[in-house]
C-alpha cells in the first residue's frame, strides 16, 4: 500500500513506566488509513503496552499520541472509543455470565442508534457465523476460539475506524487461527485499519502492509511486511 497523506494514528516518542520499570522508551510509529500494521517482538517487549497506551489504559510518561491529527493523550478510554478506536485486548475479557448478544450490545455502549446497532450486530454474525449459532449462549461456555471471535466482534460493535488487536491467535488451534485471520482479511477488504499485535510473526507479516519490531520497549526495526519477512535478523529471532 502506498503510504501518503496524514496518518490515521501517530505515536511520537512515547514512553511508559510501570513504577520504576520503563515499559516503552521513545516509541514512534504511524498507521495510515486502510493499512494493516503489525507489532512483533518477544514477550515483554512492550507490544501490549503500546496498544494500552493508545487506548489510554496506561498513562504516558512522555511523548504524544495523535489520531486524525489531534492529540488523544489526555482522553479517557471511553472518549478514545468515541473517537473511533476500538481495542480487542489480550485475554478476551468476556463478561462470562452474559450471553453473546449481551456482550455485543455492551460493545456498542457509546452508540444510541438502535437500528444501526442491530445492523452492526448482524454484520458480526456474518463475519463470525459461529457466534450467530451461539447468540443466546453464555460467553463463559464458549470455546477459546469462540471467545476470541466474540472479543473481536464486540470491539467492532462501536464501528471503529481503527481496530487494535492484541494477540488474537494466542492459544488457539490452527484451524481456529485460520478462521480468525480470515476475518482479519475480510475486515481489511472492508477498509478497517488494523494495528495488530501477534505472537505468530509469520502470519502477521504475511498480512501486514508494514511492521515494527519492538525489543525491550524500543523500536528496533521497521519496514514493509515483505521486507521484515525476508530480513535475516527477523527470520532468526521470530520466524524460526
Amino acid at each position: 500500500m502506498a503510504v501518503e497523506g496524514q496518518p490515521l494514528l501517530a505515536l511520537d516518542n512515547v514512553s511508559v513506566h510501570y513504577g520504576g520499570i520503563e515499559a516503552l522508551s521513545e516509541v514512534s510509529l504511524v498507521v495510515y488509513p486502510g493499512e494493516v500494521v503489525t507489532l512483533i517482538g518477544a514477550n515483554g517487549a512492550g507490544k501490549s503496552t503500546t496498544l494500552r497506551a493508545i487506548s489510554r489504559l496506561v498513562p504516558l510518561s512522555e511523548g504524544e499520541i495523535r489520531y486524525v491529527g489531534a492529540s488523544i493523550a489526555q482522553l479517557r478510554p471511553d472518549q478514545v472509543v468515541r473517537q473511533g478506536i476500538a481495542h480487542a485486548p489480550e485475554g478476551r475479557r468476556m463478561l462470562t455470565r452474559l450471553t453473546v448478544e449481551d456482550n455485543l450490545e455492551l460493545g456498542a455502549y457509546t452508540r444510541r442508534d438502535r437500528s444501526g446497532i442491530a445492523a452492526t450486530m448482524q454484520r458480526q454474525f456474518e463475519l463470525f457465523p459461529r457466534l450467530a449459532e451461539r447468540r443466546r449462549q453464555l460467553a463463559g461456555t464458549l470455546s477459546g476460539g469462540e471467545q476470541q471471535m466474540l472479543a473481536i466482534a464486540r470491539a467492532l460493535m462501536s464501528e471503529p475506524k481503527l481496530l487494535l488487536l492484541d494477540e488474537p491467535s494466542l492459544g488457539l488451534a490452527p484451524v481456529v487461527v485460520q478462521a480468525i485471520f480470515g476475518a482479519i482479511d475480510e475486515l481489511r477488504t472492508a477498509g478497517v485499519t488494523i494495528l495488530l499485535v501477534e505472537q505468530n510473526a509469520r502470519l502477521a507479516l504475511q498480512r501486514a502492509d508494514r511492521g515494527y519490531v519492538l525489543e525491550a520497549g524500543r523500536i528496533a526495526m521497521n519496514g514493509t511486511g515483505t521486507q521484515l519477512l525476508h530480513d535475516e535478523r527477523v527470520k532468526h529471532a521470530y520466524l524460526g
